[in-house]
């Protein structure tokens, strides 16, 4: 048998939604926040075998430990994750580390006696953590990467508007030491050294006129709408923090559907809400540099992130022969193909596999094993010389490492 269905208990983060992975696993929601479900072997959370026994233990983590020649086809660890994430509030202003970046602090922190559990390591496992979202609903937000300084000093320059006095100093102080001393300069003084002043004329300038509009453009909304009003919910969920100054030089973006970014080493970013699955490399090592009750290492963060502005990393999607679309990415450790009403072959050859339904039912099927699968289930499969074919009527998912 090389299909086996698999599950695993929600993460109830605070940022989590209350709703919207119960509805996708057809469950009473209960009124807690269910922020991630994880599937995958990463000991921050069990992977469980719905139908136990078949001679192998009860978690796909304990069947890689105990048996790895047979769950993942002689490999040691499985090199991906795969994460549901329901976000109804912003998660933490974040960058993940490089591979060596990696090794190095997670052998310093064992070195120096730090433990896992303590809430102030930074490096839970010796991996790096690139990663891609693709939204399942329209209005997934996030802020991902530095925009360019241009576009930043014009925002800047737009809020100076709105104020007068030591306000408008402030800002147009602020604007000055973005162009002359530059991106990585100025973001090292706000966290850092907290540059006086900057998050609460930020803040003020933001909320001038937003309940009755600021000055409208033909869709009756100013060109930095959005921007304003996600410094106002930053600064009321975390008052004083200098992350909200940080978030007001970076891409801010709302996917639809389908639409999908890719966060590689050094990129700074934030989920803001919305639902959507993830795929990354198999590790939980996230520096983070505020907006979060969690811990912030701020020199660590800063050795980590890359200063260089960007596009929005979007991932454009590629119409993969044999059926379903493939998104792109420049790394080694997963694959993530998308399949629509229809079918797709040839998937997952001699790789491990994690198959996720988001939307109507799934048929599976691997040599003499097939699998139905509801709305909301998974399977995971395990490495063999026979291709996987997956048709459907609705939306699926297949991870590939």
């Amino acid at each position: 048998m090389a299909l086996h269905r698999i599950t695993s208990d929600p993460k109830r983060y605070a940022w989590g939604s209350t709703t919207a992975i119960p509805e996708l696993l057809g469950v009473p929601a209960d009124g807690s926040p269910q922020a991630e479900l994880w599937l995958g072997a990463h000991p921050g959370s069990v992977t469980e075998f719905v139908e136990p026994g078949h001679g192998r233990p009860d978690s796909l983590n304990d069947w890689i430990a105990s048996d790895p020649d047979a769950a993942l086809g002689g490999r040691s660890r499985m090199p991906f994750l795969v994460k549901l994430l329901a976000a109804a509030r912003p998660l933490s202003l974040q960058v993940h580390p490089t591979p060596d970046r990696a090794r190095a602090g997670f052998a310093d922190e064992d070195r120096r006696g730090v433990s896992l559990e303590t809430p102030h390591r930074n490096y839970k496992d010796a991996w790096h953590k690139p990663e891609i979202i693709v939204a399942l609903q329209d209005g997934f937000r996030a802020l991902c990467g530095f925009r360019a300084v241009e576009e930043s000093r014009a925002f800047l320059m737009h809020l100076s508007a709105y104020v007068e006095g030591p306000d408008r100093m402030v800002l147009e102080a602020f604007e000055a030491e973005l162009r002359d001393a530059g991106l990585e300069p100025t973001v090292r003084a706000v966290l850092e050294r907290r540059t006086p002043g900057v998050v609460a004329a930020l803040v003020t300038a933001a909320g001038v006129g937003t309940a009755s509009g600021a000055v409208p453009d033909a869709d009756r909304r100013s060109r930095w709408s959005a921007e304003r009003e996600l410094i106002l919910q930053l600064a009321e969920e975390y008052p004083g923090d200098p992350g909200i100054v940080v978030a007001a030089l970076l891409n801010l973006v709302t996917l639809r559907e389908g639409e999908a970014l890719f966060l590689p080493a050094g990129n700074i970013h934030a989920y803001l809400s919305g639902f959507g699955v993830e795929v990354m490399a198999s590790s939980d090592n996230v520096l983070r540099g505020g907006l979060t009750p969690k811990h912030v290492d701020v020199p660590e963060l800063l050795a980590v992130l890359d200063f260089e502005p960007s596009p929005v990393p979007f991932v454009e999607p590629i119409v993969r022969t044999g059926g379903g679309v493939m998104y792109p990415v420049p790394v080694d450790d997963f694959q993530l193909v998308r399949i629509d009403p229809g079918t797709a072959t040839d998937l997952a050859r001699g790789q491990a596999a994690v198959i996720l339904v988001t939307g109507g039912t799934a048929r599976v099927e691997q040599g003499a094993d097939t699998v139905v699968l509801e709305r909301g289930t998974a399977v995971f499969v395990s490495p063999g010389p026979e291709p996987v074919t997956v048709s459907t009527d609705g939306r699926v998912f297949v991870a590939t490492g």
